[in-house]
């Protein structure tokens, strides 16, 4: 079993849209912007050993305002750019119900489960509550990107709380250090 870092991606991989306080995710490929640092910062993460698994709620597609395709381009750009090993997708929205969708933490088992994956050593970095709630159920270490939204806060707290995507992985190769 190998140890992961989870992504989510909008506002941690690539830069959000951010309208009265709230974060988007770009509406189209070639809106996709990423967040200053994400390669090197990724890069250092697999360095040290990390399996890195991009994990995404896009519940737009549920919604209706993007399709099944623009999500999977945005990815494909993702993936070409970064060293990422997978990314999982839920593409429902909360009235749905499901497993997969953050708070909960379906995603990350999933990917676990599929990629072979060590919850209890791996971490997740989010910029939502809806991640570290999610990394929280899944045992794995926390760490909040924080960007100020307007939004409620974690019902759990982050094991850290970090400005940037390089402070993220900074923090976490020196935590994982502290964990052996």
């Amino acid at each position: 079993m190998r140890r992961a870092v989870f992504l989510d991606r909008d506002g941690v991989l690539n830069e959000p849209i951010v309208r009265n306080g709230k974060p988007y995710p770009p509406g189209r490929p070639e809106d996709l912007v990423m967040c200053a640092g994400a390669p090197e910062a990724l890069a250092e993460l697999r360095r040290y050993g990390f399996s890195l698994v991009c994990v995404t709620n896009q519940p737009d597609i549920a919604r209706g305002t993007i399709s099944n395709d623009v999500v999977d381009d945005i990815n494909a750009r993702l993936v070409q750019t970064l060293p990422l090993d997978a990314i999982f997708v839920c593409r429902h929205d909360d009235a749905d119900d499901c497993a997969c969708r953050k708070p909960r933490p379906g995603l990350l088992l999933q990917a676990a489960a599929e990629l072979g994956l060590d919850l209890d050593t791996s971490y997740l970095v989010g910029d939502r509550w809806r991640d570290i709630d999610a990394g929280a159920a899944a045992h794995c270490r926390t760490v909040l990107i924080d960007r100020g939204y307007d939004e409620r806060a974690s019902t759990m707290p982050a094991d850290a709380r970090v400005p940037s995507i390089a402070a993220a992985a900074a923090w976490i190769i020196a935590d994982a250090a502290l964990q052996k």
